[in-house]
């Protein structure tokens, strides 16, 4: 006679519908990546406009980093207090609520980054943003 091994305590947990679910997912997902890379790659010739621009620029947030000797520097470029008030006034313009994130190095004096804040709120940026590192993920 043929029986079913059934748990002593009558309580068992079925595994195959999860993994059914986790390998549906993951097809999902694979697709779904998959088509969103074919729309990118299609040849595409896309119109021309005078006085268009991406949408992406004018909602990208400016990060300012000040490093420990004081330099400024934004997309990898050091750049002088009186340019980065140009660029931001630029940004604004384009879009008012434009979002700025000041990122100072723990070595630099706090005059350097009160500089950058006080160039950001002349340039129009109501809010500039300091940003801080969580106690316990902070590199050494």
């Amino acid at each position: 006679m043929i029986r079913n091994p059934e748990p002593e305590n009558g309580v068992a947990v079925e595994l195959t519908p999860i993994i059914d679910m986790v390998f549906l997912l993951l097809i999902f997902f694979l697709i779904a990546t998959t088509f969103h890379q074919t729309e990118r790659e299609m040849q595409i010739a896309l119109p021309s406009a005078a006085a268009a621009s991406p949408i992406s620029t004018t909602l990208r947030e400016i990060i300012i980093n000040v490093d420990a000797e004081g330099n400024i520097v934004v997309s990898g470029r050091s750049v002088e207090p009186d340019a980065l008030g140009a660029m931001i006034t630029e940004a604004v313009a384009n879009n008012p609520e434009q979002k700025v994130t000041v990122r100072g190095d723990r070595n630099t004096s706090y005059a350097n980054i009160v500089r950058v804040l006080d160039v950001c709120k002349g340039s129009g940026i109501r809010e500039p943003y300091l940003d801080t590192v969580v106690i316990g993920s902070a590199s050494p």
